[in-house]
């Protein structure tokens, strides 16, 4: 019989697309081929995405639209969310959790001999190891998840109940994963979870032993450290800074900050004031000036009346972020949130405050992109472009820099100019 062909397709954050990779990965050393879309596919495995309704809504409609003559897996963090829309309103042939690691192949297994599989009772505790197979969808850039699961207990987040309590990988684990990368060719690395911040705290160490870690290895490549919660930074934050002076750390900062008013972040459980977010900011800034600093905030939670919002706005316009990441507030099934009857915001006011603080947010954006017009310095070009002919590149401080050229430039450093910026990106000329 001719190998069965299986199509992976992620969705979501970065630790979901290196879960992706390692379910790509297994199946192709297990012996079966990997599909590029779902129609020449037998089996189609979507490693889903649930943080928000409106991404639930759009998972379902995926599911819903594969050809019924396929097997259908549904793994990642919707089954664990809300499995029972899925069992309502969708066909699978098989339920797993994220991070499912090697054990996907046996899943595949028992599906093709036509049984229902539904793998959930080890998702809120399982850590698949880092050095699995993987099927890199960029030959420069690694994600290495290096803890599965947070300490928070936000009370809008459903994602607690897909991923569970901390899990991290030890040192030695990460490092061992970092030399296999960097002998195939890796030059960046994101280390991800969902809150980098604690990562080993269950295990007696912390992030900024990591990094120091890390960067010890010879080399030439860059890390950057994805979103961490403010609370879990505090109390590590000297010694991160001292982290991040290494050359190898970029200096970029992903720092969430939800709301601008101390009230609304009490009801949202986020352990912190927007005083101390302040301080940690201007930490960072003192050590590093030109560090990018990327946030996210939560438009409409309940009990955000219009000064509060208000507060928020003010707030950002005065620390001024790189990036802001603006949501809408949906109640997510199990949450606390969605139990809150007091100060619920109007579905139209919260569209028109997203409005609002995107627009806020696109202006800031542009104005700081402003300030790099003229820099001349190094890039590692990490990925291709939109535009055919186009290449994006990465400073010190993360900025997205596109050039233009039909050479291959996929990993190389180059010496560039920025010459425009815009709201997403700057662009630059390769400096003669």
């Amino acid at each position: 019989m001719n190998p069965l062909r299986v199509l992976v397709k992620s969705f979501g954050c970065s630790a979901n697309q290196a879960d992706g990779e390692v379910l790509a990965g297994c199946l192709r050393e297990a012996g079966f081929l990997l599909a590029e879309n779902p129609q020449s596919a037998d089996i189609v495995i979507y490693n889903s995405c649930a943080v928000k309704g409106p991404t639930e809504d759009r998972m379902i409609s995926v599911v819903k639209r594969t050809p019924r003559e396929k097997k259908v897996i549904v793994a990642g963090c919707l089954p664990m969310i809300n499995p029972d829309r899925l069992s309502r309103e969708t066909r699978f042939d098989g339920l797993v959790g994220p991070a499912s690691g090697n054990s996907i192949v046996e899943v595949v297994k028992r599906v093709c001999t036509n049984e229902k599989v539904i793998a959930l009772e080890n998702a809120l505790t399982t850590k698949p190891g880092l050095c699995l197979p993987r099927e890199r969808s960029n030959p420069v850039v690694s994600v290495v998840p290096v803890n599965y699961g947070c300490l928070g207990s936000c009370s809008y987040c459903c994602v607690l109940f897909a991923r569970g309590r901390l899990r991290s990988h030890s040192i030695s684990e990460v490092i061992d994963r970092f030399r296999a990368d960097l002998a195939t060719g890796t030059r960046e690395f994101w280390v991800t979870s969902q809150d980098v911040a604690c990562y080993g705290r269950d295990l007696k160490t912390n992030l900024a032993d990591l990094l120091k870690a890390v960067c010890r290895l010879p080399g030439d490549f860059r890390v950057r450290i994805g979103m961490m919660t403010p609370n879990t930074l505090v109390d590590i934050l000297d010694e991160l800074l001292e982290a991040y002076e290494n050359d190898k750390v970029f200096k970029f900062l992903h720092l969430p900050l939800q709301s601008g008013d101390d009230e609304v972040l009490k009801q949202m459980r986020r352990f912190y004031t927007v005083q101390q977010f302040r301080e940690v900011v201007e930490s960072f800034r003192a050590a590093f000036p030109e560090v990018t600093l990327a946030t996210d905030v939560i438009c409409g939670f309940p009990g955000e009346n219009k000064n509060a919002f208000e507060h928020t706005l003010h707030f950002l316009s005065e620390i001024r972020p790189d990036v802001i990441n603006v949501s809408k507030f949906f109640a997510r099934p199990g949450t606390v949130a969605a139990t809150i009857s007091r100060g619920v915001v109007w579905s139209t006011e919260i569209k028109r405050r997203s409005t609002e603080m995107t627009r806020l947010g696109k202006q800031i954006a542009f104005d700081q992109n402003q300030r790099w017009v003229g820099w001349t310095g190094d890039i590692l070009v990490d990925e291709k472009g939109k535009i055919s002919g186009s290449w994006v590149g990465r400073n010190f401080a993360y900025k997205p820099i596109a050039v233009k050229t039909e050479s291959n430039l996929l990993g190389k450093t180059l010496r560039i100019k920025v010459t425009e910026a815009f709201q997403t990106h700057l662009a630059g000329e390769i400096a003669k």
